[in-house]
């Protein structure tokens, strides 16, 4: 894609002069990348030096020749390979293991990506880089959304209750992290920055009494809302439902200028209680005549008249979400800022009011040295050959249009961690190249030789899901599994529906018709599996009852999830969570017939199944 559009004449002069330095900061370790990264490599080694993780590859990172040996020797690891390290750190052993500073906590990833929940270790230094990347989005922003000094921003954040490990260090999702930071609760004042809900709220373990407070914190200063957002478009939107379902009860605070009782936690009854400082009976009749009418088309706009864009990702997995954000914005911008993870903060969208198809992010070479292994085409159905250091593409090497996997190395003591994620070169701003998220690598259904990734069974749904749109409905929410308890094994499909108005109900032979058009869409080794040789069943769909999915992620808190990070899983595995979506299952449908497969007609792909 191409770099962002230049901004207005005289816009960026117009900045306060952070914004300039912010944006000149950019410009300039972009313009040098390949030097700022081999300066990143050596100050990284030699902080660490002391790592006994180095000094098993023979890496002294106090050696001049440290960048060579280990450029030559480190291995790529995934997080199996550092497992038994970060289990020493967790119990308490305060060597020198990952790295040469002390670890002061761990970053707990989501867990809904696939696989378990992880334990990121991380130095307290790692605060100030994230800090630093959050220092750019405002200047980036402003700079495309001028007057956003003018007003207030309702983001919906929320930390969850930490853990400790075994050796006594805080285990916590990465948000949580930074909300509790001093970074973030002692922040000066900044007009880009003020946001209408109190830390209070923010900082509030019980998601109900949190997401209450924000919302009604963020309609009585309706007036003032330039922007909101989340994290992700799932969070956002589960606030969305939320104000569905209780608008009515903060309307009757806001009218009689009282919080709810069911509101008992102390500190977010005193900071709300100093929001709702008198009864406003006008704004709570403005705010029902918007939620009381039939449609909740546009009701972002509608509520917050104000709002210039929501800011929410919703990129990879959170694509799914576009057509209900559009619904509820009515046309409002959806914007896609940064590019994070538990592992090390990434980098930003350069580009950000451009369309969420069109997201980039460039990578900021001071956040880690980032390090590309190619995502190769194979031409033949051969057993894919296990990858290695030697694939690996420097930042400044890699090639427009061609997919990598993310490969980082953290002041932190991650070495060469494969982060598992598949990134598009869409572009470059200056030396640094921008990328397109393209998926998760390894999240699949599999029944026999066959693989479905995450961004492929997204685009067979999407497409199926185009079969309700004339009876009124659509696809709220879905996931999927690979029911191996049949004989062939079969993929199954969970859908939560919505209808829109009144509605003629759905015939069983459109849902057929979806499963079919699934099947279609899939990759011709799946399809063969089906047609030729039988040894996948017929795609089923299991129609769930409404709000099952907040059922879902209810679970999730429940056993640990961050709200900031939680994303609907797209493939689960037989247990508890599909013992749940089952419970709540209203009908099922099978695919009438087998898809259509040919000879021949095989798409070979790093993802063939090595058949």
């Amino acid at each position: 894609m191409p770099e962002a559009p230049p901004p207005p004449a005289g816009a960026t002069a117009a900045l306060p002069e952070s914004h300039r330095e912010a944006l000149e900061y950019i410009e300039r370790v972009t313009s040098s990348a390949g030097e700022v990264q081999r300066r990143v490599l050596a100050e990284i080694l030699s902080q660490n030096a002391p790592a006994e993780y180095l000094r098993r590859l023979g890496v002294s990172g106090a050696a001049p020749t440290a960048v060579d040996d280990f450029r030559r020797a480190a291995p790529l690891v995934t997080y199996e390979d550092i497992l038994p390290d970060v289990l020493r750190i967790a119990n308490g052993d305060t060597s020198p293991i990952l790295s040469g500073k002390p670890i002061r906590e761990f970053l707990t990833s989501s867990g809904t990506s696939g696989g378990e929940r992880k334990l990121m270790p991380t130095i307290a230094d790692e605060m100030d880089r994230r800090s630093l990347l959050y220092s750019l989005l405002m200047p980036v922003m402003s700079r495309a959304v001028p007057g956003l000094d003018k007003g207030k921003a309702m983001y919906l954040y929320f930390v969850k209750a930490e853990s400790r490990t075994p050796g006594g260090l805080p285990a916590r999702p990465v948000l949580t992290s930074f909300y509790r930071s001093r970074h973030f609760l002692e922040r000066p004042h900044d007009p880009y920055t003020v946001y209408t809900s109190p830390d209070e709220a923010v900082l509030c373990v019980d998601a109900y009494q949190s997401m209450y407070a924000q919302l009604l914190c963020g309609l009585v200063h309706r007036a003032d809302v330039l922007r909101v957002g989340a994290v992700f478009a799932s969070g956002f939107l589960r606030a969305i439902r939320f104000l569905e379902k209780h608008w009515p009860r903060l309307c009757r605070d806001i009218r009689t200028g009282e919080l709810d009782a069911e509101i008992t936690d102390r500190a977010v009854r005193g900071a709300v209680e100093r929001v709702l400082v008198r009864p406003d009976p006008d704004l709570a009749d403005a705010i029902e005549a918007e939620c009381g009418k039939a449609s909740w088309q546009g009701i972002i706009r509608r509520v917050w008249p104000r709002t210039k864009y929501i800011d929410v990702i919703v990129t990879g997995a959170m694509a799914q979400y576009i057509p209900t954000l559009e619904f509820y914005g009515g046309g409002l911008p959806l914007t896609c800022t940064m590019y994070a993870s538990s592992e090390c903060y990434f980098g930003l969208n350069l580009n950000p009011m451009c369309s969420p198809s069109d997201v980039a992010y460039t990578l900021i070479p001071t956040m880690c040295y980032f390090e590309f292994l190619p995502v190769h085409q194979s031409s033949s159905g051969g057993n894919a050959i296990e990858p290695d250091h030697r694939d690996l593409v420097d930042l400044v090497d890699v090639k427009l249009g061609h997919e990598y996997e993310l490969v980082v190395t953290t002041y932190s003591g991650l070495y060469r961690y494969r982060v598992g994620d598949v990134l598009r070169v869409a572009g470059f701003k200056n030396q640094a190249p921008q990328f397109n998220f393209v998926r998760r690598k390894n999240v699949a259904l599999s029944i026999d030789s066959d693989k479905t990734d995450e961004a492929e069974l997204h685009a067979a749904v999407s497409g199926a899901v185009t079969h309700l749109a004339p009876f009124g409905a659509s696809l709220v929410e879905y996931t999927s599994y690979a029911d191996a308890t049949t004989i062939p094994g079969h993929y199954v499909l969970f859908w939560e529906l919505r209808a829109a108005g009144k509605t003629t109900p759905v015939p069983a032979s459109v849902f057929e018709d979806c499963c079919l058009a699934v099947e279609e869409a899939l990759n011709s080794v799946y399809r063969q599996g089906r047609a030729a040789d039988r040894s996948i069943g017929p795609l089923e769909i299991r129609v769930v009852s409404d709000g099952t999915f907040d059922k879902l992620m209810d679970y999730a808190l429940a056993r640990g999830a961050s709200i900031n990070q939680y994303k609907a899983p797209r493939c689960v595995r037989p247990g508890p969570v599909v013992d749940l979506l089952d419970g709540r299952v209203q009908a099922t449908y099978f695919s009438p017939k087998c898809p259509k497969w040919t000879p021949g007609s095989q798409h070979w792909s790093g993802n063939n199944g090595g058949v």
